[in-house]
């Protein structure tokens, strides 16, 4: 009886245990299979593990994420931003980067920005224009050379790897030629005969303005600015619409700017972006403060103030400083010229006509400690490739870089003595410069050096090669007169010495045209190549080709009449 007791006791213990082991296991499998099910990245893992995580992400579901769940996530990560940087103590130093012509590749701009960055800047101004790569409804705008969305991250990559600040630039109101060119958005013109500037009233405009704008920005989630252009708003005011407006408001073409201003502003700002909005200041110079303090865009933009001129007023400046620190505008930024200021097709850059200007520029920086109520942020170096959509090549950025040196050096050292011109020297590798010639003795070790070179001789030397061929000889017009080409041509024995010289000039300037168009494709793309060398070599090197066609049109006939 007591064994009986003895076993069902130890019976009760082993079910008691094995009841406890069972439930230790349950326990055990659900936590792991709720692990399983919950798990994600950590922020640790996430940043140690990028490239898994994106390996990971790569590879097909099971289906049981719902669509809902992958679009919430897919907002997440475009929305994610780099923290904004706090600039308040930093004064910026741009270059700007004008895309709407002589755009160069990427490779170069990864050649060329340490330059800038051991010159002295701190940023790139970038205006993309038709360089942009548009999508979907916009497509239509961007140039064939266009940059792919690879190219404008790495843009940011080699930026970011130079310690240089990206900021975009999108025109929202003047010099949108680019845009109003196209049939599809020509109803949008201020004027219908005029492609440069938007038609403010018309609500097709501000929803293409969000398009714009968007496209742009989305692509710039590491930037602290952006630049709305808003300069040059030619024809404001002469539409219909606007003129009926007008009539009904007094005839305030400031307000009027400043409605269309204050949409694009609010608009910029009410996104995640984070960025502060700059703009050309030259429309809000007759707009009185009142009217600027009412529209609001104080607290969101900053003016940037530009002249290029090498004796602009300094005292007008003043005033206008003045006058934005009393509008309330927190900072302000200035804007001067290292090129495409001196010629809608200037082909060499006058080495003292922008250092005059930064000089300018600088003894107003110095001067800004007299206005406390607004703060410098910054300067910009424009270097301007077209004076607008339809205008011609300015310099080349290679033919620029000198200059841009000089320019930026002024600035980072408070003016321009010999220990300037030193490190301008050696950091471009030139052995010498001559400022009021616009000349710099040396080969070069900069990126595009050899551009710099031989466009050197293309702009001095080419046309007076060919017109010292064309009339060296009194005797030239004779042999190449009207009637001599309709009749016959002279003895061939008498130009056996001056032909050899024009073979020779003609010779030697082919093959420095070509050596020239090889560096070229290196830098840019061919619509840039076939456009500079149309307004600066055909004009001179057709007259030579033809000539050369001529004589050996007389070797050919050899004293023997011309066939009619």
């Amino acid at each position: 009886m007591a064994l009986h007791r003895n076993q069902k006791l130890n019976l009760l213990r082993i079910a008691v245990l094995l009841t406890a082991a069972l439930a230790g296991l349950k326990f055990f499998f659900r936590d792991s299979f709720m692990l399983d099910q919950h798990k994600g990245p950590s922020r640790e893992s996430s940043f140690w593990d990028k490239a898994r995580d994106r390996e990971e992400s790569a590879k097909p579901r099971d289906g049981s994420l719902e669509l809902s769940e992958v679009k919430a996530a897919a907002v997440r990560q475009e929305s994610r931003k780099q923290p904004v940087q706090d600039f308040s103590t930093t004064q910026m130093r741009l270059v700007h980067l004008d895309l709407k012509g002589a755009a160069p590749k990427v490779s170069y701009l990864e050649q060329v920005f340490p330059l800038f960055s051991k010159l002295g800047a701190n940023g790139v101004l970038i205006e993309y224009e038709d360089m942009f790569p548009f999508k979907a409804e916009l497509e239509v705008l961007k140039s064939p050379y266009a940059y792919s969305e690879e190219d404008i991250e790495k843009i940011q990559d080699l930026a970011e790897l130079n310690k240089l600040e990206v900021i975009p630039l999108v025109q929202t109101f003047g010099h949108v030629e680019f845009i109003l060119k196209h049939d599809r958005y020509r109803h949008l013109r201020e004027v219908e005969r005029f492609p440069n500037s938007f038609n403010p009233h018309v609500p097709e405009t501000f929803t293409l303005l969000k398009a714009l704008l968007t496209q742009v920005l989305s692509k710039h989630r590491r930037s602290s600015w952006v630049h709305i252009g808003a300069d040059e708003v030619f024809h404001l005011g002469e539409g219909m619409d606007s003129k009926n407006w007008l009539s009904r408001n007094a005839g305030d073409v400031g307000k009027m700017y400043l409605n269309h201003i204050q949409e694009v502003v609010r608009f910029v700002a009410s996104q995640d972006w984070g960025l502060q909005v700059l703009m050309w200041d030259d429309m809000l110079r007759k707009i009185s403060v009142a009217a600027v303090q009412d529209s609001g865009i104080t607290k969101y933009a900053s003016p940037m103030l530009w002249f290029y001129a090498p004796n602009f007023d300094t005292q007008q400046i003043g005033k206008y400083i003045s006058k934005y620190a009393e509008c309330g505008f927190e900072t302000i930024w200035f804007a001067s010229a290292f090129k495409g200021t001196t010629g809608p097709a200037q082909a060499w850059t006058p080495l003292n006509h922008h250092l005059q200007n930064h000089l300018q520029w600088l003894s107003i920086m110095q001067s800004m400690a007299k206005t406390p109520f607004t703060r410098l942020q910054g300067i910009v170096l424009t270097g301007w490739q077209r004076y607008d959509h339809y205008s011609a090549l300015c310099e080349l950025l290679p033919v620029g870089i000198p200059s841009l040196a000089v320019c930026l050096q002024t600035l980072v050292n408070g003016g321009f003595n010999e220990a300037t011109k030193k490190k301008v020297l050696d950091l471009l590798g030139f052995k010498s410069l001559q400022l009021e010639k616009s000349t710099c003795a040396g080969n070069g070790a900069f990126p595009g050096s050899d551009i710099y070179r031989m466009v050197e001789q293309v702009n001095g030397q080419l046309k007076d090669a060919v017109t010292k061929v064309l009339e060296e000889e009194s005797s030239i017009k004779g042999w190449f007169s009207p009637y001599h080409r309709k009749h016959h041509f002279g003895n061939p024995r008498n130009m056996e010495g001056f032909g050899s010289k024009v073979l020779k000039v003609h010779e030697d300037w082919e093959s420095i045209i070509q050596t020239l168009r090889s560096h070229m494709e290196a830098i840019y793309f061919p619509d840039t190549i076939e456009e500079w060398m149309e307004e600066n070599v055909n004009p001179h090197m057709d007259q030579l080709r033809k000539f050369v066609w001529d004589f050996k049109e007389i070797i050919r006939l050899n004293a023997r009449p011309k066939t009619q």
